[in-house]
């Protein structure tokens, strides 16, 4: 039993998305961030912080979306979306998969809360060697990980399209605007697409604003 815990349009996306490359069976399970009253308390017992997205693969519980994402690909090795380990690809695997949520997703949140800080301030370090990293990454190979999609491409082409053309934050770089032309062209893409879309139909709708540098 796979049972995936999320919302529309939110940080669930990158993990939905993967769970359609996977090809395998899953239930969902919509948590409704956006209601009046909030998610319901007893959503706690599945994420403490009350966040999505989160995973139930028989009976255990994942959260974080670089653990979700390194745990189902290794779980359902047939799809072939994470190097196993010793394939020296692996080292860089792992090494975006984190990057995503410990430096580039707080990066792009503090620029969009206006937080001025030096580049010691914080351990994510700065917005703009951010920037300056994921650029260099992807300007000098088709994918996050070499010349093959892997389940990291889930989660940066996620975030790439969701801070560069939602947000506004991520500067409209080129390069970014080339690999998520190459990442999103894959039938997996448009099937989750259409599933979230239909998903969001059951959910408060969203109301983006804008950030405050914007």
């Amino acid at each position: 039993m796979l049972k995936f815990y999320c919302a529309p349009w939110s940080r669930a996306s990158g993990v939905f998305w993967l769970l359609e490359e996977l090809g395998q069976p899953y239930e969902i399970e919509l948590v409704d961030i956006r209601a009046p009253g909030g998610v319901p308390e007893s959503y706690r017992a599945i994420q403490p912080n009350k966040k999505v997205p989160a995973v139930e693969h028989d009976g255990f519980v994942i959260t974080e979306r670089a653990a979700i994402t390194m745990y189902l690909a290794d779980a359902f090795p047939q799809a072939g979306l994470a190097p196993p380990i010793g394939d020296e690809r692996r080292a860089a695997y792992l090494t975006r998969l984190v990057y995503c949520d410990s430096v580039f997703d707080p990066a792009i949140a503090a620029r969009a809360q206006g937080l001025k800080y030096g580049g010691n301030g914080f351990s994510f370090g700065t917005f703009e060697d951010m920037v300056a990293n994921v650029e260099k990454i992807l300007a000098g190979q088709a994918y996050a990980v070499g010349d093959s999609f892997t389940a990291a491409d889930t989660q940066l082409a996620s975030g790439i399209h969701f801070t560069m053309n939602i947000l506004k934050v991520l500067p409209p770089l080129d390069v970014f605007g080339d690999y998520l032309a190459r990442a999103t062209d894959r039938p997996a893409y448009r099937s989750y697409q259409a599933k979230e879309a239909e998903l969001a139909r059951r959910a408060t709708p969203v109301q983006f604003k804008a950030p405050r540098n914007a």
